[in-house]
């Protein structure tokens, strides 16, 4: 017995069947319904915009040009409608502020009046992303009736800033590129689940994609100075931690615990310590204050300054640049930020340097021949050919850019393969362990390793520190183009030169003076005692000009501390304080550094103590401490750490505003406002504060 059919039932199954049969028609289909409702009394054009389309074109230019990454998928590669057009636009307008904010000059004039003619144009497509915001909270966005595509494009939508509206063309010579771009709310704060520009955080059922890998990190704890009186670690210089903790804030989340590195956090800034005298490559500095986060403690900072080389010093450089192409590589915040970022270094060669290209995806190959510093236009035409596709081999890469760096070796010279890459090999030298034992074996030749790391979603930030450490580099993370300006411009010298290694130091902390300490930071820096005096035990590097910073937070002899302390049995053989205090006086500490010249083999020692008087009650901390306090309470704040006492951000902001001192670059203004950013998250997700 057969029934009839209802017609609509009929008009259903031809729509999924021409669905099946025509791809592309079913595509064009979702892509029209991911529209946002219209108001009633807006009705602007629901055509879609082609990517040969000159507006299309132009915002695809702004989008290259400032390494806006983007929320609307295959954006640049296919159609798209005036609504996800104007998605993208605000994706970009909210990047260029952000980068404007600390870079006035960084947006040029022509690239205002593109910015203002497509706002002028979408300015209907604007107003319904903006008037979108309440409605679409009143809506049931999971309905069944909905799209994967239109919930997804709907959620974006519901988390986008308040949008910025167009000016007249005419704009006050005075005023800023953020001002004459946007009008911003008053509140600096970071709206909860806010773009700023960026990717926004991945939906619970995307994180089964998320493969980002984080070492685990365990603070370091109080060590009773009767039984462990010595202290001793490597130095760090790497700053990827605070630019990839930035990363996470300004996508509206915060960063996993273990991503939060401390000492990179207060390593991020430089800080005012005198330039050394004499034949020594770097000057210590010594500085005792209250813990801000425990009063009852005492804080003390130890700094070491790099000589200023000036560029007329500078030995020549073989740098080979080595970039992962692979398919994972494929995204605005990869490849193209790379590309992006290696020409502002190739701009500041001189002649004398030499440059080579290797990449690898699959097979490594070399792309440019050792080339003078001279030739540029070949040097960034080589660079505009990359390409992203195919898998990793990321060790045979290394092995015919470390052969490169070799064939055309500097003898008194720089001598460096800078890798760009997200970390993610998968193809190549059989283990990490080979990997690290190559760099090394490479690294005793005089051929250093500065890894940059790049991209989201996939990042292997662990294995990347660890190659960096083992190649006598440092680590940077770059997630802007400003981030590559300070580390490859504003930075260059630290970057790329190193003026000592294997820089080591050692604590030793008078029992009668101290009952306990711990160091801040440095959890995988940590050295054995008696690696202090052996010169084949690898440690880190100083750059010229770098400063590199390390706390301590002391519990002094005979305070009664809310701290939990190890219990160990008193030593039977040992001295006691009392006579070690006859003997010492009013040491404090012992402070010994080791170091190794570039090019030599044997290490030398600088020794300096600290007095328990050189903190006196009318004494107030340097601009410098109060700053490295500052970001150190961030870093315990964010890591939830149990050590933090009383840190909050009240304190962070506190001690930030009066330690900022100057602030030529604008970092610790940028700081400040990430902390804010911060506490503004505190308050959505309920967690560390």
């Amino acid at each position: 017995m057969s029934y009839p059919i209802p017609s609509k039932m009929w008009q259903r199954v031809s729509i999924v069947a021409l669905l099946l049969l025509i791809p592309s028609v079913g595509i064009a289909i979702l892509r029209q319904s991911a529209t946002v409702a219209v108001p009633a009394n807006q009705t602007p054009s629901s055509s879609t915009i082609l990517p040969n389309h000159p507006d299309y074109q132009a915002l695809q230019g702004l989008v290259k040009q400032y390494s806006c990454v983007v929320s609307i998928q295959n954006f640049g590669t296919l159609p798209i409608t005036r609504i996800e057009f104007a998605r993208v636009l605000n994706d970009c307008l909210n990047r260029i502020n952000e980068l404007a904010a600390t870079d006035p000059k960084i947006v040029t004039q022509a690239d205002m009046k593109t910015l203002q003619r497509l706002q002028s144009e979408f300015a209907p497509e604007l107003a319904i992303l903006k008037s979108s915001i309440d409605e679409l909270d009143a809506r049931n966005l999971n309905t069944p009736t909905q799209t994967t595509r239109e919930r997804t494009l709907a959620e974006s939508t519901r988390k986008t800033q308040p949008l910025p509206t167009v000016l007249p063309p005419s704009i006050p010579s005075r005023a800023s590129v953020q001002d004459q771009l946007v009008s911003r709310p008053a509140s600096p704060k970071l709206q909860a689940g806010s773009s700023i520009g960026r990717v926004a955080p991945q939906t619970e059922t995307d994180s089964r994609f998320n493969t980002e890998n984080y070492n685990r990190i365990k603070d370091n704890p109080f060590h009773r100075v009767g039984n462990d009186p010595l202290s001793t670690f490597s130095i760090d210089v790497d700053t990827a931690s605070y630019s990839n903790v930035r990363r996470f804030i300004t996508q509206g989340e915060l960063p996993p615990k273990d991503a939060v590195r401390i000492e990179e956090l207060i390593n991020y800034f430089t800080y005012n310590y005198p330039q050394p005298k004499g034949d020594r490559p770097f000057s210590v500095t010594t500085e005792i204050a209250a813990t801000p986060w425990n009063p009852q403690h005492k804080m003390v900072l130890v700094g070491l300054q790099g000589k200023r080389l000036e560029s007329e010093t500078l030995p020549p450089s073989n740098l080979v640049f080595l970039i992962d192409v692979s398919g994972s590589m494929d995204d605005p915040n990869k490849l193209p930020l790379v590309q992006q970022s290696l020409k502002l270094l190739v701009n500041k060669l001189r002649p004398e340097d030499r440059v080579s290209l290797v990449v690898y995806a699959g097979n490594a190959g070399l792309v440019l021949p050792a080339t003078p510093g001279s030739q540029k236009s070949k040097i960034l035409a080589a660079i505009d050919r990359l390409e992203a596709g195919g898998s990793t081999a990321g060790g045979q890469g290394i092995e015919l850019a470390y052969k490169i760096a070799k064939q055309n070796f500097l003898k008194s010279g720089n001598n460096r393969v800078i890798l760009a890459t997200d970390g993610d090999f998968n193809v190549g030298v059989s283990s990490d362990a080979d990997l690290t034992r190559l760099i090394e074996q490479k690294r005793d030749q005089g051929i250093f390793l500065t890894v940059l790391g790049f991209g989201t979603g996939n990042y292997k930030d662990g294995k990347m520190e660890q190659l960096a450490d083992k190649g006598n580099g440092n680590y940077a993370y770059i997630d802007t183009l400003l981030e590559a300006k300070k580390v490859l411009v504003n930075d260059l010298r630290g970057t790329l030169f190193t003026i000592a290694k294997d820089v080591k130091i050692q604590v030793e902390f008078n029992p009668a003076k101290v009952q306990a300490y711990r160091l801040i930071g440095y959890e995988n820096r940590l050295l054995q005692n008696q690696d202090f005096n052996d010169d084949k035990k690898d440690a880190g590097d100083i750059g010229a000009g770098h400063s590199v910073t390390a706390l301590y937070e002391i519990i002094p002899t005979g305070t009664k501390s809310d701290v939990k302390l190890p219990e160990v049995d008193p030593l039977r053989y040992q001295r006691s304080g009392e006579t070690a205090s006859d003997t010492l006086g009013n040491e404090l500490m012992q402070v010994k550094l080791r170091y190794k010249l570039p090019q030599d083999s044997t290490s030398q020692l600088i020794t300096q103590t600290i007095q328990d008087d050189d903190l006196r009650t009318d004494q107030i901390p340097s601009t410098n401490l109060r700053f490295a306090a500052a970001v150190a309470t961030f870093g315990m704040v964010l890591r939830d750490s149990e050590y933090k006492g009383n840190a909050n951000y009240d304190l962070v902001m506190k001690l930030a505003t009066q330690g900022k001192g100057e602030d030529q670059e604008g970092y610790r203004d940028e700081f400040i406002r990430l902390v804010e950013q911060s506490r503004g998250l505190i308050t959505r997700t309920g967690s560390r504060e």
